[in-house]
């Protein structure tokens, strides 16, 4: 009778743990909402000192702002999600995905505010009396040097360290298959290699080398994303067995091992 409770359980989604991994998988895919960025935030990274001074429109930036914030919302969701589970099998590694999480997503942010600052000069200030067009693109031209730099260390630094933490402990807890985490063991130090060259000035972030070197973390993230969504953690994995609450045993009291040697001998 208990084993088809749990399995009706499952079928319904009252299952805990069905639930985590499916919130989990749709925050991964979620993540992925910001790759239209490359391309509307183009004309002010390419033309800033145009687009500041009032050419072409503002609404693909806004909506290419706004997808950031998403992202870097769903981002920290995604750590904070599965730490209940992941902690199981290394607190130290889950509080450290969460907080490298919470660091990209703070990166994010700031990234965010650069490019709405742009605007802001384009709406707010272009055009009033005083204003020196020049001194215009010339902060134009530095908040895009913040956006540049910033992205390179939250969203293509940043998925280093997380990716490596939790390929770790994926491969360690066989929740999914491991071929899932092998990927982000491939990709991770790639990916910080070209983030070195990058940072170097061997080529830019927007090269085609640098998205081939991103690719496979890229894989990896969205691949996780879906295996969450359609399967879920495996059964196999040992943290599945153990139960869905902390239990915290509290510290011994005086007398403790005469009340334990008692119910001993009861038993």
């Amino acid at each position: 009778m208990t084993t088809v409770h749990t399995s009706a359980a499952s079928r319904s989604g009252t299952d805990p743990m069905r639930r985590t991994s499916l919130l989990a998988g749709v925050l991964y895919l979620i993540t992925f909402v910001s790759i239209p960025t490359l391309i509307l935030y183009q004309p002010v990274k390419d033309h800033v000192g145009t687009f500041v001074l009032g050419a072409g429109s503002t609404t693909g930036v806004l909506w290419g702002a706004l997808s950031e914030v998403i992202v870097a919302l769903a981002g920290i969701s995604t750590a904070v999600v599965l730490f209940p589970v992941l902690k199981r099998q290394n607190e130290t590694a889950a509080l450290g995905l969460v907080a490298a999480r919470l660091l990209e997503t703070g990166l994010i942010v700031v990234g965010v505010i650069s490019m709405l600052s742009i605007v802001t000069l384009r709406d707010d200030v272009a055009g009033a009396a005083g204003t020196s067009p020049a001194s215009l693109v010339t902060a134009g031209h530095s908040l895009v040097a913040v956006y540049t730099w910033t992205f390179l260390l939250s969203q293509s630094l940043m998925p280093v360290a997380c990716d490596l933490l939790l390929g770790y402990l994926l491969y360690r807890s066989g929740l999914v298959p491991r071929i899932l985490p092998i990927i982000a063991f491939v990709g991770a130090p790639l990916l910080l290699a070209s983030d070195l060259a990058i940072f170097f000035g061997a080529y830019a972030n927007a090269s085609p080398i640098a998205g081939l070197a991103a690719l496979p973390v890229a894989v990896f993230e969205l691949s996780f994303g879906i295996y969450l969504v359609v399967k879920g953690f495996r059964t196999s994995s040992p943290l599945m067995a153990r139960p869905s609450a902390d239990v915290r045993v509290p510290a011994p009291r005086s007398g403790g091992a005469k009340i334990v040697g008692q119910e001993a001998g009861a038993s």
